[in-house]
């Protein structure tokens, strides 16, 4: 498999986290926030320095990933005035994907309403009636766009969105008939909040073309108490989870990047160090 990291998790220094990355080996740079800006924010001209950087140093881009749909609700609509801010920020990040020759680009969903479907009363009483169908209209010119432009989207399983699990996932892709422009960019650790097991469960479910894109951080829930914290890799809940994870990948041929998503500090605030921390046991689970 293709190993790579947000860069934004050592640095927003862009130059220093490919230093970092070459100290550790990494390939791949996942761009979320480089400098003051999210992707999508940067001046032609900083995109240009942006690609120099990362060709002239043999850092292939796996990802651009700004935070497109995400903070929306089921009451917006399409076209209203936050989402065409929206669309607008996926053309602007779509630009910048033709410049660093990135494959994919991240889209996230509006925020979650808990029960979506149900059964034996609980379609009457329970459910949020009309929030799933409410979405779609929400994300298909996204996949429209994507089309036209000949790029992939992939959307990520989030905390406190619609699509917060790989069942989610796989079902907007199949509402949307999208499998050709959207897959999953499946974030493990945060499916963990609604308790979806990543293996086999999680897996299971992205299986047979729906899978494009990795993210792997380690975490402990309480969802009854709100609470998430963020662990050392191997520490946390998925930490029994992640080998018969990576072996599947490899059984199945999985060849696309997984990114290390470096959100660790411990406890000093400083999230390089949580980085170093961390890396050497990602790569000796999901490295070749």
């Amino acid at each position: 498999m293709k190993l790579g990291v947000i860069c934004d998790g050592i640095s927003r220094d862009l130059r220093h986290a490919v230093d970092v990355m070459d100290d550790f080996g990494l390939d791949y740079a996942e761009l979320q926030f480089v400098g003051d800006s999210e992707v999508g924010d940067h001046s032609a001209q900083e995109v240009r320095e942006i690609d120099a950087l990362l060709r002239d140093r043999g850092k292939p881009v796996s990802c651009l990933s700004r935070h497109v749909f995400a903070g929306m609700t089921v009451a917006n609509r399409p076209g209203d005035a936050l989402h065409q801010r929206h669309m607008d920020a996926l053309r602007r990040v779509i630009d910048m994907a033709h410049v660093v020759g990135s494959p994919l680009v991240r889209i996230m969903t509006p925020k979650k309403e808990q029960i979506l479907w149900g059964a034996g009363g609980a379609e009457k009483w329970n459910v949020a009636h009309g929030a799933w169908d409410s979405i779609l209209p929400l994300i298909a010119p996204a996949v429209e766009l994507a089309r036209t432009e000949g790029i992939t989207l992939v959307v990520e399983t989030g905390n406190g969105t619609m699509v917060n699990s790989n069942a989610t996932a796989r079902r907007l892709i199949d509402d949307l008939d999208a499998r050709d422009a959207l897959k999953v960019l499946w974030d493990p650790a945060n499916n963990c909040w609604c308790h979806e097991l990543a293996y086999p469960d999680g897996y299971e479910a992205v299986q047979g073309g729906y899978l494009g894109h990795v993210h792997i951080k380690d975490v402990k829930v309480d969802t009854p108490g709100a609470t998430l914290e963020v662990r050392e890799m191997g520490e946390g809940q998925l930490g029994p989870l992640f080998q018969p994870m990576a072996d599947a990948l490899r059984t199945d041929g999985y060849n696309a990047v997984v990114s290390f998503e470096s959100v660790y500090h411990p406890g000093n605030g400083n999230f390089e160090a949580g980085f170093r921390a961390c890396i050497d046991r990602f790569k000796t689970i999901f490295g070749p």
